[in-house]
């Protein structure tokens, strides 16, 4: 018999032998949703809890990564722990959870809390607090929040700070959010408050009597701390009271409920629930490779992202044998199923019972677990999980195999004691018979002297992040301080959990107090992990340096321990740690200009159906009649030439309907599309440029069959050679046309004259939009003419219109393009979005059935494209005393394959080179990259912070050329009132000198530089640094025709208001502000006023909402249609008199038959710049204006750096802003704290990187890209806006300032403060050179930066021809 076909039959042997072993189970599931019973006898078995929820109309969990990472799609699962015996509401991922793990347990959805009728008080403090933007995100942060008190009505500082480890948001920089939570804190607020169930604070009736000014008391400063948020920043009846009697009950049924034996599915995927350890391990020798899923955490991730697939999977969380602990009189033994956050509590007993000495196996348990994830993930991952994966990175394994545990292994036949430190074989491969579970782990204690455990960690993220390197290391000394033995086990240092056998060997009977002793060991352990540069996984160096560091670290903490005199630096043996975070706001800012709606902080109009989970987003529209669902075929090569495409593996997929593809456009020429240079194409044609560019589409009745099928489409590739770095480009020579030039004075000159001239090169990365909300589509074909509507989550309506009309073959009055609202933009949905609306329409087109299609985040990062990176060379020069003369430079940005908005964004980086310094004469020059990655686009900001960064980069290093402080520098180039830039534009209403002046002193600037520099003098391995940078942004499209906006205003009998304009709105508050507008312009209530959608039939020719301009465009676009409509209702106000409503005067008006609609419109006035080179007329090169008004700011932050790991915190961050008369300042505040956020991740924790080997980005999803976390804000963050000034020149509506982009320049803050640091840290070292820091700083820059000796040991050096694992573009 042929080897494969006996394998066929011994699997098919088995599986017999199983449904005969379990034929006696159960197929129903039984649970309860939001209070309701449920039974399922008949599901999918391959179809999540999230897929199940989505698919019965609960879509207020989201869908943001599939991969546990982001928290959108959180729910909680209440049971009774069978570790604790208690009852336990369990934050949990849906989109891992299978529906076999719910049976016998209550599921809470967002839906289920609360309703924007009679909303839970986490949904309405969240709402009342800013706390909610774009939304998307906002259900799973509610539902993490109402866990914390379903388990804890009355939550510590430190719970609630951490609650949301497993949520991310992108939108509001986190700041609100927290204020909110912070409200269940009865420390935090009044107790007698209403809102904490009291009779009234006094400062309640202050409020209610009017004697206070409604937001600050009357405080001087009108600032005050987040402590007192909740009770004076809304009047306390606006906050609901919590009463924790309220909460949905936990059913009675539940607590009776059988946990009997399960077995259900299909022939496809069979799914088995023991619910004793026999019936596991009967299920285990009749079927040896039925795959054990206790968390689902890492199972789940490889069949939606590796395709990888499991026949039968066997659910082992509901055995109550496997969830049990002990403590014996030697060791702790935990069950192997136990979860993560049981074991966390577990830890805590086990110091207290066996104390703190021998308790330190546990403390390290403890620790290694706090950082695991998230706490979603906690709460279903288990050790097993941990062991069973195998993962080299895992923080868990490196703490038992130095603490030398055992696992016990069962099977049905014997029980196996498995020593950790040969548990791991090599890559995911153990010694666990194939036969066995992992029934428990036994911990031993340590002695109550002489042994010493400690575990570490670094990774790019403090929170919820796999390690980088993690290591547990653990040592015995005798009486005589020799060591007797040692344990050094390290993660992130090779394909499995190693021990360093070396630096092991070498310990034995040492004196350890001797130093060379250390000096041995730092030897042995750089022989233990000679890494080679190339090495899977990058980072050799940094990698590698962390080894050392952690034993260096580990070595001072035990010789603490062993003689207390010893004379050791606190930063050398302790890690960073975050205080409590905290922040403050000034809300009186608008006072001496609010009116009755404007000026005022009201929430976003949206913000409480958003956390009610009611907010409807393009992929939560009700299934249509017939829909197919898409799944794109992209490219899997960065540059090759197609040989061949054949859908037909999956046409013969069950569920799979048709194939789209180039053929199926109208005809050849509108598969071409790019704005404004058409360069690209909707499907690839005879070759492709780059991995993730769209083949075509496979379109199916189910999402889960279409993703089938697009794995099984063949693409055969012949490779052709690929460019990728900016570096590389310049070195071929690869750029497209697009070349223009900025010329002021005479720059030639002033270099022959000047003192100094320097030169040198700033270089930054891209930045991936990371939007909660991926792109999706829903495009549905009308029967008559080629009519079409189409729903995208898009920024760009029109654009979106005018191509689907392209690839349809129909006039574009024939689309309509619609949006309801954005789960986040930031420039990423601006062109792209149209990509996939395209391909979607096409396909609409096609099969004449509506196409529904939503990226995976893999998806949606391999092709919407990123920010662009930028390197910049730069000369300039400058008088002895710091004074600029000149600058010199040409600035390159990495386009992609194709242009898209590329020429835009390296010419706004042109124009903000100068940052907010006068430099009399310039020459810069840019040219955009042609390279074989993907098409990169506008992302907030648009070239503006690149520009600013390359001149601010500058600045620092001539500062250290010259010998002066950086600050003074700054100060005496600061442009001045009236001064003319680079392009001629004269500074009006020029508050930067001012602003600088103000945060000087109300961040206590001076004082804390002296407390910086004293700090970094007394602390060789921790090290502060302080930076103060201003920004000034520029407010207009670039392009001038896009400079212009439509709104249309109907008043209707009963007197409300619709109003419809041409912005989208994607959580930065346009349709409130717009509202406002509307409201303040009619004199109605804000209430009377509703913006339902943004589409294509209401406002036509519409500018993409983007370059921070919407409010200025579309909100003046609105006034003018209510002057119109103002101007015919003045007679019936002067006869009505001004008592009388708008119902009123509408009633009246209708009846004398006058129009109560209203078309407004607005163009941006005197704008429009000449570019250099202008060959028709050289002369009028460089003149026009290019910016309608600048928006300005100025950042003052803190840091501290741990130079021994990179790890960094900020420490501090106090920005103050221009944004002229504020229309509305919690909206504008949001703005602020979010962008400021989104700007520290740009240039610290978000880097992207290339796969060398396949030229496909690796950094796909938050596994390997890092947003910021709520813990990863400044642990003091203040913010403010410029108030008590005059803006004579400022003519935008209301005289308000656009605010979207302008702040994320100032989150570089922290970049220059972390330079500030490592310059200390260079310097302690004798090194004085100056530092050319690239940005990303993230820890592996940080440290590497350091120039310590430690750091020299570890260097790894390419050998000939040897390159880097990972490209950085």
């Amino acid at each position: 018999m042929m080897p494969g076909l006996a394998d066929s039959t011994v699997c098919s042997l088995r599986q017999t032998s199983l449904d005969a072993l379990t034929r006696g189970y159960d197929d129903t599931v039984r649970f309860y949703l939001n209070g309701t019973k449920i039974e399922l006898s008949t599901i999918d078995p391959e179809i999540t809890l999230l897929e199940y929820l989505r698919g019965i109309g609960l879509t207020g969990t989201k869908l943001g990564c599939a991969e546990g990472g982001c928290g959108a799609c959180t729910v909680v699962v209440s049971q009774m722990n069978p570790t604790t015996g208690k009852l336990y509401h369990a934050s949990v991922n849906a989109c891992l959870a299978p529906l076999v793990s719910i049976d016998g347990k209550h599921v809470i959805t967002v839906e289920g809390i609360g309703n924007t009728k009679k909303p839970h008080p986490a949904q309405q403090r969240i709402a009342m607090a800013s706390g909610s933007q774009c939304g998307f995100c906002t259900p799973g942060i509610v539902m993490s929040l109402y866990a914390l008190l379903r388990n804890d009505p009355e939550p510590s500082e430190i719970e609630i700070e951490e609650a949301f480890d497993g949520n991310l948001c992108r939108c509001t920089g986190y700041r609100p959010i927290l204020d909110a939570a912070q409200s269940f804190n009865p420390k935090r607020t009044c107790g007698k408050s209403i809102a904490n169930g009291g009779s009234g604070c006094c400062m309640d009736m202050r409020e209610m009597n009017g004697t206070a000014n409604g937001t600050a008391h009357g405080e001087a400063s009108g600032e005050f701390n987040s402590t007192d948020e909740v009770q004076k920043r809304f009047q306390p009846p606006a906050f609901i009271h919590y009463d924790k009697g309220t909460e949905l009950i936990f059913p009675p049924a539940l607590k009776k409920h059988q946990f009997n034996a399960l077995a259900l599915g299909n022939e496809r995927k069979r799914w088995y629930r023991p619910v004793t350890l026999q019936q596991l391990l009967e299920i285990k020798h009749v079927l040896p490779s039925a795959k054990i899923i206790g968390g689902s955490t890492e199972t789940q991730i490889e069949i939606k992202f590796k395709a990888m697939q499991y026949t039968a999977s066997v659910y082992v969380g509901d055995i109550a044998e496997l969830r049990q602990y002990a403590f014996h009189d030697d060791f702790l033994e935990i069950g192997g199923n136990v979860a993560l956050t049981d074991v966390e509590i577990i830890c805590d007993e086990a110091v207290k019972h066996y104390g703190p000495a021998r308790a330190q196996p546990f403390v390290a348990v403890r620790k290694a677990i706090r950082y695991f994830a998230g706490r979603q993930i906690r709460n279903v991952g288990t050790p097993a999980g941990n062991l069973a994966t195998a993962s080299p990175i895992s923080d868990l394994n490196p703490v038992f195999v130095a603490t030398e545990s055992v696992m016990i292994a069962k099977s049905l036949k014997r029980t196996t004691e498995i020593p950790m430190g040969s548990f791991f074989k090599s890559y995911r491969v153990t010694a666990l018979p194939e036969d066995a579970v992992i029934a428990s782990i036994r911990i031993p204690v340590s002695r109550e002297k002489g042994e010493y455990v400690r575990t570490y960690k670094q990774s790019k993220r403090k929170d919820d992040d796999i390690a980088i390197v993690n290591a547990c290391l653990h040592i015995a000394i005798d009486d005589g301080g020799k060591v007797e033995g040692a344990d050094l086990v390290y993660g992130g240092m090779a394909p499995i959990t190693v021990q360093a056998f070396n630096a092991m060997e070498f310990l034995k009977g040492k004196p350890f107090a001797a130093q060379i002793t250390l000096e041995g060991a730092i030897n042995a352990l750089a022989k233990d992990f000679d890494l080679r540069f190339g090495v899977p996984g990058g980072m050799a160096t940094y990698r590698k340096s962390l080894a050392l560091g952690f034993f260096y670290r580990f070595y001072y903490d035990v010789l603490s321990r062993l003689d207390a005199t010893t004379k050791i630096e606190k930063g050398l043996i302790a890690e960073i740690q975050r205080d409590i975070s905290t922040g403050r706001k000034d809300h009186d800012a608008s006072l001496a200009y609010a009116q009755k709606v404007l000026g005022k902080a009201n929430p976003h109009v949206a913000a409480l159906k958003q956390c009610t989970g009611e907010a409807q987003y393009t992929d939560d529209i009700p299934k249509q009649m017939n829909e197919l669902c898409g799944r794109l075929v992209i490219s899997t090569k960065a540059h090759a030439k197609l040989v061949s495409v054949d859908p037909s593996p999956a046409l013969a997929l069950p569920g799979v309907v048709a194939w789209v593809d180039r053929h199926d456009v109208v005809n050849k020429k509108a598969n071409r599309w790019g704005a404004p240079v058409c360069d690209e194409v909707f499907f690839a044609e005879e070759e492709v440029f780059t991995a993730g560019q769209p083949i075509g589409m496979i379109l199916a009745n189910s999402p889960q069959e279409a993703e089938a099928g697009a794995r099984v489409v063949t693409v055969k590739y012949q490779e052709l050679p690929a460019i990728f770095t900016i570096e590389e480009a310049i070195a071929h020579q690869s750029f497209f046309e697009h070349y223009r030039y900025i010329k002021n004075g005479d720059a030639e000159s002033a270099f022959a004259r000047a003192d100094h001239v320097f030169e040198g090169i700033a270089r930054m990365g891209g930045q991936e939009h990371f939007f909660l909300e991926t792109n999706a589509c829903l495009a549905i074909p009308k029967p008559e003419d080629g009519e079409m509507e189409i729903w995208s989550s898009t920024q760009n309506p029109t654009e979106t219109q005018a191509y689907v009309a392209q690839v349809t073959g129909v006039q574009a009055n024939k689309i309509v393009s619609k949006v309801k609202r954005l789960g986040g933009g930031f420039g990423g949905k601006e062109t792209r979005s149209i990509q996939l609306a395209a391909i979607c329409a096409t396909a609409a087109n096609k099969t004449k059935r509506p196409v529904r299609c939503m990226l995976n985040r893999d998806e949606d990062i391999m092709t919407s494209g990123q920010r662009h990176p930028f390197l910049g060379k730069w000369k300039v020069a400058v008088t002895k005393e710091g004074r600029l003369q000149a600058l010199d430079a040409d600035v390159f940005n990495n386009g992609g394959w194709s242009q898209d908005l590329s020429a835009a964004v390296v010419d706004r980086a042109l124009s903000h080179i100068d940052g907010c310094y006068h430099i009399p004469n310039v020459y810069v020059r840019g040219r955009v990259c042609k390279t074989n990655t993907v098409s990169n686009t506008a992302f907030r900001g648009f070239g503006g912070p690149q520009g600013m960064f390359i001149v601010e980069q500058m600045m620092e290093e001539v500062a250290d050329h010259l010998g002066i402080a950086v600050k003074k520098l700054r100060e005496i180039n600061l442009y001045q009132p009236e001064q003319e830039t680079h392009f001629k534009q004269s500074l009006q209403d020029w508050h930067v000198p001012l602003m600088w002046k103000q945060v000087v002193a109300e961040s206590d600037y001076e004082r804390r530089r002296e407390a910086v520099d004293r700090f970094n003098h007394e602390h060789k391995w921790q090290k502060k640094g302080l930076a103060l940078i201003p920004t000034k942004f520029g407010i207009s499209f670039t392009a001038l025709w896009l400079n212009q906006a439509g709104a249309l205003v109907h008043i209707y009998h009963d007197g409300s208001v619709l109003v419809a304009h041409g912005g989208t709105e994607m959580g930065q508050g346009l349709h409130t502000k717009v509202s406002m507008i509307v409201a303040e312009a009619l004199q109605v209530p804000l209430e009377a006023v509703y913006i339902s959608e943004t589409a294509t039939n209401t406002v036509a020719n519409t500018s993409s909402t983007a370059a921070s301009a919407s409010s200025d465009l579309n909100g003046y676009a609105a006034f003018n249609a209510c002057e119109q409509l103002n101007a015919r209702l003045k007679p019936y106000r002067e006869k009505l008199g001004p008592e009388a409503t708008m119902k009123d005067l509408a009633h009246a008006a209708y009846f004398d038959r006058v129009n109560l609609s209203a078309n407004g419109f607005y163009k941006t006035p005197e704008i429009g710049y000449i570019w250099g080179p202008n060959p028709a007329d050289p002369s009028l090169e460089n003149t026009g204006k290019m910016f309608f008004y600048f928006t300005q700011g100025v950042c003052a932050a803190e840091v501290i750096i741990d130079t021994l790991t990179g790890d960094w915190s900020p420490v501090r961050t106090d920005i103050k802003m221009d944004v002229g008369r504020s229309i509305n300042p919690a909206i504008d505040y949001g703005q602020i704290e979010g962008a400021y956020v989104q700007g520290q991740g740009l240039f610290t924790t978000e880097e992207s990187l290339w796969m060398r080997s396949t030229g496909q980005i690796f950094t796909r999803g938050p596994g390997a890209y890092k947003i910021p976390g709520f813990r990863d804000i400044p642990q003091t963050f203040n913010v403010s806006l410029l108030k008590d000034v005059e803006w004579k020149n400022l003519r935008t509506i209301q005289r308000s300032r656009g605010v979207g982009e302008p702040p994320l320049f100032m989150g570089s803050s922290v970049f220059f403060a972390i330079r500030d640091a490592l310059k200390a840290a260079r310097e302690q070292w004798g090194d004085t050179s100056v530092l050319s820091l690239r940005s990303p700083a993230t820890p592996e820059r940080i440290r590497i930066s350091c120039s310590d000796p430690l750091l020299k040991k570890a260097e790894v050096e390419p050998r000939d021809g040897e390159k880097s694992f990972f490209i950085s573009i």
